[in-house]
């Protein structure tokens, strides 16, 4: 169980770096201290928790691959090496948001 909360954690803070990249320092505080919900153990909050992994893959990630590629096309560089990046990077994000479902069926056996 442990692992799965390290795992969420992770994906929170690269979610974070993101936006601190960004300059969006108010979101990058929130992402950072979201995976403290944890602590409730409420199955609702994890579900929460779940819910932003899997909006964060789609509508950050996501966007943030189609504009990096676009990018590179513009100026003619390659963006094999991008998308593979990306695709791990979303695939991490999607694995933590899978982890949520042992927590949430830890909880409710409790």
């Amino acid at each position: 169980m442990w692992w799965r909360l390290i795992i969420i954690t992770f994906a929170y803070l690269l979610i974070g770096a993101h936006f601190l990249r960004f300059g969006h320092q108010a979101l990058a505080l929130i992402s950072a201290c979201l995976p403290l919900v944890l602590i409730a153990k409420h199955n609702g909050l994890t579900r929460l928790l779940q819910l932003g992994l899997i909006l964060a893959s789609v509508l950050v990630w996501g966007i943030t691959t189609f504009e990096l590629i676009e990018m590179r096309l513009n100026v003619s560089q390659p963006w094999g090496r991008l998308a593979a990046i990306m695709t791990g990077v979303i695939s991490f994000t999607l694995f933590a948001a899978y982890s949520c479902n042992r927590l949430i069926n830890q909880t409710s056996k409790q």
